[in-house]
């Protein structure tokens, strides 16, 4: 990995901590429930928008016996995921593919233990996102878990806690950025000015033109849609005010 690339991931890093308050304890909750599932059992974890590969590398950073295939499809990100993870060698796989086509699970061969996701699938439309779960139970194995850390918004039935996670968000915001954390239009201008990674850009924008971010949802529509797609146990792992951490277990 050449030092502006890895400069690039740990500025990714501190951005998206500028975001995500305590993101590392996230990843944490994802990563007990991986041990306590697969502590001595080699596995297969899929992770969805795996973006630059923050989770996958975690993932085969603590479990030698595990092996990723990240499937992404802004080619950006998953330039930046192929250069900063050569060290993983054949344990991961990096998978070009559309979440919103009804092949993307064609791309997986191997049988697959866990399906991970974080601060990613908030851009599907509800429906999208039921079919997303669904295919996920599909591709599990039995009693496979699926994992999916993201910001669930409180709605107008938790206005007190709803105020207390925004206010939370900002604190965690304005610390960040005064202690040097690039935001994130910042982090994505340098990284279009990066050889060999900026010229994906009109790329990027031509797959995501017209794909604007949903509306926000709360935890119960989370559960609603594990439980619609045909999972048989599913609930809250992790929470930080509205930063949750659902498992659906196939």
């Amino acid at each position: 990995m050449s030092a502006e690339i890895s400069e690039l991931v740990r500025q990714w890093d501190d951005q998206q901590a500028a975001y995500i308050a305590d993101r590392e304890k996230r990843f944490d909750a994802i990563l007990d429930v991986l041990e306590l599932q697969y502590a001595h059992t080699p596995f297969t974890v899929v992770d969805l928008a795996c973006g630059p590969g923050s989770l996958s590398a975690r993932i085969l950073e603590k479990f030698k016996h595990a092996s990723v295939v990240g499937i992404d499809y802004d080619p950006m990100l998953l330039e930046v995921a192929r250069q900063s993870s050569t060290r993983f060698g054949d344990r991961l796989q990096l998978v070009d593919a559309d979440l919103l086509s009804t092949d993307w699970p064609t791309s997986v061969t191997a049988p697959v233990q866990a399906i991970v996701s974080t601060t990613a699938l908030h851009w599907l439309q509800p429906q999208q996102l039921v079919e997303v779960y669904r295919q996920c139970r599909e591709l599990l194995s039995p009693d496979g878990v699926l994992l999916n850390g993201d910001h669930f918004r409180f709605d107008s039935r938790s206005p007190v806690i709803g105020r207390w996670a925004k206010a939370h968000d900002e604190q965690t915001q304005r610390s960040a950025f005064a202690a040097g954390a690039p935001a994130w239009d910042s982090w994505w201008e340098e990284l279009r000015a990066t050889p060999g990674i900026g010229p994906l850009t009109d790329e990027r924008e031509r797959r995501f033109a017209g794909r604007d971010a949903t509306a926000p949802t709360a935890v119960d529509f989370q559960l609603a849609a594990l439980a619609q797609a045909g999972f048989r146990e599913s609930g809250t792992v992790w929470q930080l005010f509205d930063d949750y951490v659902v498992y659906g277990v196939r």
